[in-house]
């Protein structure tokens, strides 16, 4: 009996290796890799000859559809489906009350998960959702165990902003989620030397955005990260640092890595690949944080991908329109810019064509760790068995980022004329073809995959 789809006369690439092979599924998984010859029939055969075909990427920093940004789950996943992102961890938020909270009352995580996974409409790749930490409070900890038995096997915190938790309170997490075996993720940045800064801005009238760089500096990165990594440490728990993104951030968490089993980081796209003279260029457009930086830093975040300090590449996308960027001072929400439809093209053009850096290690960082890291036990590789999330990349082709091909509701992209070469040409979830040649083919694919405990001692 025939199976569904064999891939055939095309270049496999793993985490481990690189070969001339073709890839066999069946009802959504894959069930052979190798030599077409010693693979079954199959009712369709996809040519990927001169093609790259690699496990789908797993983007574990996506935000979609809640306070900070506007994308739907249908666009947002078209925008990851067209640049070979098959599976996203987005987050299920607790809500706050101030006077510049999105929430009129507060409510707990459970009921922020509950409240994205009806938001997932005609997803076209999978999802999962981190918890997410907004406020201080003993409810959480009631159902802290609960959601992990439900697949939400990993926790978002801030350091800073108005919803910054105290170093009290994440170490109170952390030993929660040390003795459940999740994991624990923070955004790392001292709120108090944040806010000084910003404020001696302000009143000096320094009003361009370049000015987000200077307020939101590499130290207060550093220090916070030091800091979490050092309660994580003490307390035992799982933790990865979120969007490192300077030199002397990544090496507060290599202080602590030792073995490399319970500290761990990522590196978004755009702190690999961009520095802080965009804002000159863009404006508010490039406003994110931890800002964008410097050249040594994007070296320094490669150094620590490198050595393992450092094993994730993600996105932090975050979808907001041109108007609501350039209407706001650089003090301002809304942070973040989108990154979800680029994020393999740019970082494969930076990473293999202009550093030298193996196809494994782009698998690696943006395919099997990230799987992983949190949990996805059948995503992220080509092993027979797991899902057939696959991407056939054409590593020749070379073209100009704009954002008129944005599929996400953001009107601007960050990449706005970089020529890359690279591109991805078809993404499937689960053996079916969700986007082609630049175009959606099929949406309400995606659905939401609960996530294991992952174990990092392995």
């Amino acid at each position: 009996m025939p199976v569904d789809t064999v891939i055939s006369n095309g270049t496999i690439v793993t985490s481990e290796s690189v070969f001339d092979g073709a890839v066999a599924i069946d009802d959504g998984t894959i069930v052979g890799v190798g030599n077409e010859e010693t693979l079954p029939e199959a009712s369709t055969t996809i040519d990927a000859s001169d093609r790259l075909v690699m496990p789908g990427v797993v983007d574990p920093h996506v935000h979609v559809d809640d306070h900070v940004s506007l994308d739907s789950y249908e666009s947002a996943t078209s925008a990851a489906a067209l640049g070979g992102v098959t599976s996203i961890i987005d987050f299920g938020w607790q809500a706050y009350v101030s006077e510049d909270s999105a929430w009129d009352e507060e409510s707990t995580i459970r009921e922020g998960v509950e409240r994205k996974r009806e938001k997932a409409e005609n997803p076209v790749i999978d999802f999962s959702l981190h918890g997410g930490f907004l406020r201080e409070g003993e409810d959480a900890f009631d159902e802290i165990e609960g959601l992990i038995e439900d697949g939400i096997t990993s926790f978002k915190m801030y350091s800073t902003y108005e919803f910054g938790l105290s170093h009290g309170y994440i170490r109170r997490v952390f030993d929660e989620l040390a003795d459940l075996d999740a994991v624990g993720v923070v955004h790392t940045e001292d709120h108090s030397v944040c806010e000084s800064l910003t404020e001696e801005f302000r009143k000096a009238g320094r009003d361009d955005p370049r000015w987000l760089a200077e307020a939101r500096p590499d130290y207060a990165e550093a220090m916070a990260a030091d800091d979490v990594a050092r309660l994580a440490s003490e307390t035992g728990a799982q933790y990865y640092g979120f969007h490192t993104s300077s030199r002397k951030a990544a090496d507060a968490l290599a202080r602590y890595q030792r073995d490399g089993s319970n500290i761990r980081g990522e590196a978004c796209v755009h702190h690999t690949t961009l520095t802080k003279e965009l804002f000159d260029e863009m404006g508010n457009l490039p406003e994110l944080t931890p800002p964008l930086r410097t050249s040594d830093d994007n070296d320094a975040l490669f150094e620590h991908l490198r050595d393992g300090a450092l094993s994730v590449v993600s996105t932090d996308h975050v979808a907001q329109t041109r108007e609501r960027k350039e209407t706001t001072e650089w003090w301002e929400d809304p942070f973040g810019a989108n990154g979800l439809q680029a994020s393999l093209a740019v970082f494969h053009d930076e990473a293999v064509n202009r550093r030298g850096f193996s196809y494994p290690f782009l698998v690696r960082t943006m395919c099997a760790n990230p799987a992983r890291t949190f949990g996805f036990a059948e995503k992220g590789t080509l092993d027979p068995g797991t899902d057939a999330d696959i991407v056939l990349f054409d590593p020749n082709e070379s073209y100009t980022i704009t954002a008129e091909d944005n599929a996400s509701v953001a009107d601007y992209s960050i990449y706005e004329g970089r020529n890359v070469t690279g591109r991805v040409e078809t993404t499937l979830v689960r053996g079916e073809v969700v986007a082609d040649d630049g175009e959606i083919v099929e949406t309400g694919r995606g659905e939401f995959v609960p996530r294991e405990r992952p174990d990092w001692s392995v």
